[in-house]
This record gives C-alpha cells, structure tokens and sequence, in this order.
C-alpha cells in the first residue's frame, strides 16, 4: 500500500483536538502554481491571488481552519538556491522556521519541473506532503498522472487538487496531519559525496537534514553562509570553505550544475513512469497563447488590450460614471443638502468652513475620493483583474523583453511595472522579485518616475479621454520616451550585470468571474481604506494651509515654475503642492480644473506629463527608504523632480510651436 494516495483516507473525528506539534506547515512551490489560493482555503486569509508570477513577495501567515498550527505562504521559488529576494526570503523560512511540515504546491501540467523541486525539499528530511494543483487543467492539456504511483515512490503524500474550485483540500488536510518524511535519497558525483561526508562533522544542528545543508553550502547559497557564519567559530568556516574550494574544478563544472543534473535525470525517470501525455489538438487557446507572445502578433495584440483598458476606465469610467455621480448625485443633490443642514446644525461657522467650505472635508475631500476617483479606480482594478486572471499579464514579460533590454533589465521587469499601475508602493515591494541589486534598483527608479498608480491612472485617462485619442498618444508617446530615454542612461550608470529572463508562463484562460470579482472587491477595500483616508489628511493640510495664510504664499512662490515655465493657470501650482503628498490627489485637483473649464487642451496635456513624472508619493518614498535606504530615496527623489518638470516645460513650447490645442 502506499503511504498516500490521490484521495487519502479521512482525518480522525477528534483531529482538532489533538495537541500540535511545535512550529507551523509551509507551502513551497514554482511562481503561479496557486500557493495562495490553497493558502486562502486552509486559513480562510485572502492573500492577493494572480495569473502571473511574483505576487507574494513576502511571508503570508495564518492560522488553520481545520488543522493544529499556522500556515505560512512563501514566494515562488524557481529552484534552490535561489536568486532574487523573493526565492531567498522562502529559502530563509526552510532554514530559520520551526517547521513541522512542507506542503509543496505544485504545476500537475509540468511534472518534470514540479518533481525537480520536490526532490530538492524531499531531501531537507521534514515532513513533507504534495499537493498535484491545476489537475483540471492538466487533464485539458492531455496530462494523467498516476498519483498513487507516485506517492509509493517518493514515499509521501500526494494530492490531487483544483484549488480554485476547493477540490481536494479536504484530502490535504488529512494528508498533512499524517505526513511523512520522503523515503528518497540521491546520489551525486563522487566529488560532492566525499565533500558531504567531510561538511556532515562540522554543521551545526538546524531544522533540516544535515545532508541538504551541506548541499546548500557547496551550492553556494548565501542565506546557508550567513546561517553557518553565525553558528561556526571562524576555523571550521575556513576549513568548510576549502573543502567546496576545489569542486568546481574537479566536477568540470559548477557545483550547483553538477547537483541539479544529477536530479534533473531522477526527476525525468520519475515523471516517465507516473505520467502519461496524450496528444491533443490545438484549441483557440492554444493559438490565442502562441500569439500573445509573437515577437510581430504580439504588439498588436497588447496594443489592443491598452485601447480596451483606455475606453473603459477613460471614457466609460471617468466619463459617464464620474458624470453621473460627481454631477448629477453629490454636485445637484448630496452636497447641496449636507451644506444646507450643516449650516442649520453646526455651532460655528469654523466648522461648517472644515466639512463643507471651499476646502471641506465632505465637499473637497469625500467628493474627490467618492464621486470622482472611486468610479475610476472601480473601473480600473475591475480591467485589471479581468487581464490578471486571464494570464494575459505575464505575456507582457515576453512580449516586452526586448524593450526592458534597452532599459539595461529583463522582461521580468514588466511585472513590476504592471503592478506600479495598480499601487506604485506595493510594486517597489514587488521588485524583489528581480534577481540582481542593480535590476531592483533600476526598476524601482523607472517606476518612482514614470508609472502612474490606478487612481492617478483613472484621472489622468479621463482627462485625456474627454479631449481626444490625440492628447492620449502624446502623453503617453512623452512618458514612453522619457521612460527608455532616461532609464537607458541610469542603466549605463548603475554598475554590475544584466540578468537573463526565465519565467514560466501561465496558461491563458477565460477568467473565472468569482477570482475577478474577489480580486476587484479586495483592491476596492484597499483604496477604501488606505486612500480616502489620505484624501481627507490631503483636505484638512489644504485647509490649515489657507486659514494660516501660508497656501497663497506657496502658490505665489511656484508661480514662476507653474505659469512661467509649464504656462499654467496660478491655482495648478496648489495641485502641484499636494502632489507631494498623493500624487493621485494632485491629478483630482488638475481634473477639477478640467471639469471648470480652466485648462486650454495644450495645458491639459503638458499638466498630465508632468503629474506622471512627479515625485512619488510620500508612501512610496518611505518604502523605497525601507527597501533601499534613505539615500537612495532621496536620490530618486533630487532626479525625479527636476525631470518632471524640464520636460513638461519642453513640451509646453513644442506644443505651442506645432500649434496643437
């Protein structure tokens, strides 16, 4: 019999109450393999789920519906070691977490690459349990697997799930209270086994098996070399480096090659003999996928993508959906009436002025956030989880490689930069992701300059939109070539080398309305929470400003650069000033400048521009300080600022030169 089959038997009655054992249950697996969603339905946490790679990018924790202990979520790992922070952070909980269990999640459609990495967490000696995700998909790509067979060679539990629809998860559960060590064990060229027998003496006790640490250590992983520096005297560090010293050389090559052949070849005699390709017919999905990533469809096809997301947040969203809330609602009847009871109600006039003056509280900043940018960001994330869910994201990696290569990164850079559309913030965190310091650090630049966050975005599109598709195409032909032009020369500027591209795709698919709808409710919560707020903090700045005097002074004092320069009306410049800020409540500020008629169609495009290459906001700013230190914010910021407003400057006059607007 096997240890566990695809529907292992039921958990005992009394499971709940049995005492748990110390530490908590990982799961580990490639980007994009549905970690996350098994993570929401065994704790009932909704971490962000994504049909593209790089979205947890760090630890998500929660405690089991069903089961003694925590769940911790960890970033894709490709392989171990790994290379970018995100690989490096689950590497870390491998090492440093009291872990009673694994649960690697993984592709049942690529078996060769999910064997791979099972047979690397197989030998770390914990408890480990798999769990065969995506089956359905699997089985409409011709794929079987013999899970029973699998789970008697590996000597685990193996579970077949579809974690998006809950199949399975009552199986895992049970296969994760009973789970077992692998009954596995790899043997590697005569070079490394004699190495491992010398290392085995000298490693310290730690949560894996000393084998797999001293696998680590020849490897090369940095987060095994600072564990061992920590726990070593300074001798035994030097005596285990020269024993890895002269591996290489023995091998012919490096060490971390010379392990991952050895366990490609078991990982290919596993896969041949529990699963079972049949040949299938090419669907549209199929020829949809193949086109998406042509290097000559493919732009066509992106292109098309962009025009759907611009009419449906700029036209539809920021045009007929701000019209009828904005106008008809809070201009014709909900300000009037708060105005009305608030002057009848209020014991001061001071306090009628902060909710409902000129800069109230209700009228400037819940409108602002309610009637204006919410039926944009609505629209928006609601465009955004529909391309997310869809897989068409991660084609934007392929298909835009060739670019980010001029930029000095990757096409893994895209990912990033799409999420920066979403929360510039939460995409500076996202950068780990990039396997180098000097791609993190280039994409976090490129995004702190000339990526608008969503409800930025929204204005920005609405304002254009109701101009023209023109006014659209010059903006956005400006950022574009102040986004290659600018970050081509940081990139011959910040040292060290470019990383190569390796991503795994996700399959396209029709998205699942329940995902978009979650995904689009759960970012809506966020703005709800994290933005109106700012919103409000915006207002009551603007006001203290104007009751102490201080704002007509700062506008004064920016009018040369405002009116001078940019050739803007004087009262942008107070849109400017709370750019720094929300650089979104900045564009607000230039809409409604917009909506009453006081910018010309040329002011309009050069004030959109410059909004987008603006200083980040303040939140931005502070993490870029917590990712990368305070110089290097400050730096972003001392570059970012001038550029913004050189080129809004130059294109102001180019604008008046061709006579356009």
């Amino acid at each position: 019999m096997s240890p566990a089959a695809t529907s292992p038997p039921e958990a005992p009655a009394d499971a709940a109450g049995v005492t748990a054992e110390p530490g908590c249950i990982a799961l580990v697996g490639h980007p994009n393999v549905g970690k996350s969603v098994l993570f929401k339905r065994l704790t009932g946490r909704y971490v962000t789920v994504s049909n593209f790679p790089g979205t947890t990018v760090e630890i998500s924790r929660g405690a089991a519906r069903s089961l003694p202990g925590a769940i911790v979520d960890t970033p894709g790992v490709v392989a171990i070691p790994g290379r970018g922070e995100d690989e490096k952070a689950t590497v870390g909980v491998l090492l440093e977490e009291p872990l009673r269990a694994l649960v690697q999640v993984g592709d049942a459609k690529s078996m060769r690459r999910t064997l791979l990495l099972t047979l690397q967490l197989a030998e770390l000696g914990l408890p480990l349990v798999l769990a065969l995700n995506m089956m359905d998909e699997a089985g409409n790509a011709g794929v079987s697997v013999d899970c029973e067979a699998l789970a008697e060679r590996l000597g685990i539990g193996v579970v077949a799930t579809v974690a998006t629809r809950g199949k399975g998860v009552p199986g895992l559960e049970a296969a994760i209270e009973s789970a077992s060590r692998a009954d596995l064990r790899l043997t590697y060229p005569a070079p490394i086994e004699s190495a491992l027998a010398r290392i085995a003496p000298l490693l310290p006790g730690a949560g894996i098996a000393p084998r797999a640490l001293g696998l680590l250590w020849v490897s090369g992983d940095d987060a095994v070399e600072r564990l061992l520096a920590q726990r070593l005297p300074a001798a035994d560090m030097e005596l285990l480096r020269a024993i890895r010293a002269p591996l290489a050389a023995a091998l012919g090559c490096r060490v971390a090659v010379a392990i991952q052949d050895a366990r490609l070849a078991r990982a290919e005699q596993l896969a041949a003999a529990v699963v079972e390709e049949r040949e299938e017919r090419p669907g549209w999905t199929a020829t949809l996928t193949r086109l998406t990533t042509h290097r000559l469809w493919g732009w066509p096809i992106l292109a098309l993508a962009l025009y759907g997301m611009y009419w449906f947040v700029g036209v539809f969203g920021a045009g007929r959906l701000v019209g009828l809330l904005e106008e008809d609602l809070f201009g014709s009847i909900v300000n009037p009436w708060l105005t009305r009871a608030v002057a009848e109600l209020s014991p001061s006039a001071f306090l009628a002025e902060l909710l409902v003056g000129e800069y109230g509280l209700w009228t400037m900043g819940m409108t602002y956030a309610l009637a204006l940018i919410l039926p944009i960001v609505t629209t928006f994330f609601l465009a955004f989880s529909l391309l997310e869910d869809s897989g068409y994201l991660a084609r934007l990696t392929v298909v835009s490689n060739r670019l980010f290569t001029r930029l000095g990164l990757n096409g893994k850079a895209a990912l990033p930069m799409v999420l920066g559309l979403g929360c510039v913030t939460m995409a500076t965190l996202t950068t780990r992701i990039l396997d180098s310091r000097r791609d993190r650090l280039l994409a976090i630049f490129l995004l702190a300059l000339a990526v608008p966050c969503s409800a930025q975005l929204g204005v920005i599109l609405g304002m254009l939109g109701s101009l023209s598709f023109a006014a659209t195409l010059i903006w956005g032909a400006v950022v574009a070539t102040v986004l290659l032009v600018v970050g081509a020369l940081a990139a011959r500027l910040v040292p060290g080398e470019r990383s190569t591209l390796l991503l795994e795709l996700p399959p396209l698919r029709v998205p699942v309305a329940s995902n978009v709808v979650v995904k689009t409710l759960a970012r809506l919560e966020w703005y709800l929470k994290e933005v109106v707020p700012l919103f409000l903090l915006g207002t009551a700045v603007l006001f203290a400003l104007d009751k102490s005097g201080a704002l007509p002074w700062l506008i004064g004092a920016a009018e040369p650069l405002v009116t001078g320069w940019l050739g803007l009306p004087e009262a942008a410049g107070e849109a400017f000033l709370l750019g720094f800020l929300r650089r979104d409540f900045g564009a607000t500020g230039l809409f409604m400048m917009h909506q009453s008629n006081q910018l010309s169609a040329e002011q309009v495009v050069v004030a959109m521009v410059t909004i987008t290459l603006f200083v980040p906001c303040v939140a931005s700013v502070l993490i870029i300080a917590r990712e990368r230190g305070a110089r290097v914010a400050a730096a972003i910021t001392a570059i970012v600022f001038p550029v913004a407003f050189l080129v809004g400057g130059i294109l102001h006059r180019a604008l008046l030169l061709s006579g356009w607007g």
